[in-house]
């Protein structure tokens, strides 16, 4: 039983379970499509066109990408915030302030629920509608497959050339310490160079006095 007071009504709304609160969650159709589907509101679903009717955005068109159901609110793509860091977020719009452009016929659950009110014609027109958008959007789900393989790959391909650059790095530095020995050696051998001559001249000096003393003795 529906009540007429404000306060029991705006209490049922925001204190209704998901379920309900996903049928709450509804814009305007088109007027295009109000006459083809014969009906006036349609829940949001992710996927759908709308068309931004009051705010800074008004006149924004674009797919519907998140619905939040326990807020009672729906981000659209395009429509975002500046935080005070520079960051951009999805600003959520209230589903009263949409008008559906087109409809997303992927889901066979809504296609059930629109044809129950439609003719044989429409009813065809439907599914052949559903069958293209069936078929975009696999063609998009391979291209976003791609991009991430693509992205994958290039991701790879740095850690591949950071790790070649770190393995030859340390090659370098050997090189630079064989270097630095073998610098230390041609040092040790200048040093000692000047050590054999002062040993020889002391030799020859020692053996000559010798000869002198022996050339005195027999004298």
């Amino acid at each position: 039983m529906k009540s007429i007071k404000a306060r029991k009504q705006r209490k049922t709304y925001f204190n209704a379970p998901l379920h309900r609160k996903q049928k709450n969650i509804a814009s305007h159709l088109e007027e295009n499509l109000l006459l083809k589907y014969d009906r006036r509101r349609i829940p949001l679903i992710k996927g759908d066109s709308v068309r931004v009717m009051r705010g800074a955005f008004k006149g924004h068109e674009d797919k519907v990408t998140k619905i939040h159901t326990r807020d009672y609110t729906v981000e659209v793509e395009g429509v975002t915030l500046v935080k005070a860091d520079g960051k951009k977020i999805a600003k959520p719009i209230h589903p009263s302030n949409l008008l559906i452009t087109k409809l997303n016929l992927t889901d066979k659950w809504r296609r059930r629920n629109i044809e129950k009110r439609v003719s044989d014609e429409t009813k065809k027109e439907i599914e052949a509608e559903a069958k293209k958008q069936l078929v975009e959007k696999e063609k998009e789900l391979k291209r976003l497959e791609e991009e991430k393989r693509a992205a994958e790959e290039e991701e790879r391909k740095a850690e591949e050339e950071e790790e070649t650059i770190g393995d030859e790095e340390p090659i370098k530095e050997e090189k630079t310490s064989t270097k630095v020995v073998d610098k230390k050696d041609e040092k040790e051998k200048t040093t000692t160079k000047p050590s054999q001559k002062k040993t020889t001249a002391t030799s020859t000096k020692s053996k000559s006095k010798n000869q002198e003393k022996k050339e005195d003795k027999e004298a």
